[in-house]
């Protein structure tokens, strides 16, 4: 079956000291989630367990990411998580200590049928 996406959530989470990319992406996700509380879900006969979720972090290092922790933060459904090349990094004035922004994405599909 053919999934569809039903909902798309964004957030944006910091590491503000020790360059902590995992950090930053949980923050973002919570910030995501946070925002929304979708009870249309039953009147369409989908439950938790039907949604199909891809969470899209965006940091400047994707490659720096613990994506199961990243999956912890998403309580229902079945989890992907997408590394990808973004967010932003802001040098300290001393060159020792970064912030860290990571930017979410959070697709939520259910199978078509």
């Amino acid at each position: 079956m053919a999934l569809v996406r039903w909902i798309t959530e964004m957030g944006m989470g910091v590491d503000v000291h020790g360059r902590d990319y995992t950090n930053a992406a949980r923050r973002a996700v919570s910030d995501a989630l946070r925002h929304s509380s979708l009870n249309f879900f039953e009147a369409a006969g989908k439950s938790r367990r039907d949604m199909h979720i891809e969470v899209r972090i965006a940091v400047a290092r994707p490659d720096a990411l613990d994506l199961a922790a990243i999956a912890a933060e998403v309580p229902y459904g079945t989890v992907t998580v997408t590394p990808v090349a973004g967010g932003l990094d802001v040098e300290s004035p001393t060159g020792d200590d970064a912030l860290v922004i990571a930017n979410a994405a959070i697709l939520v599909s259910f199978e078509q049928g």
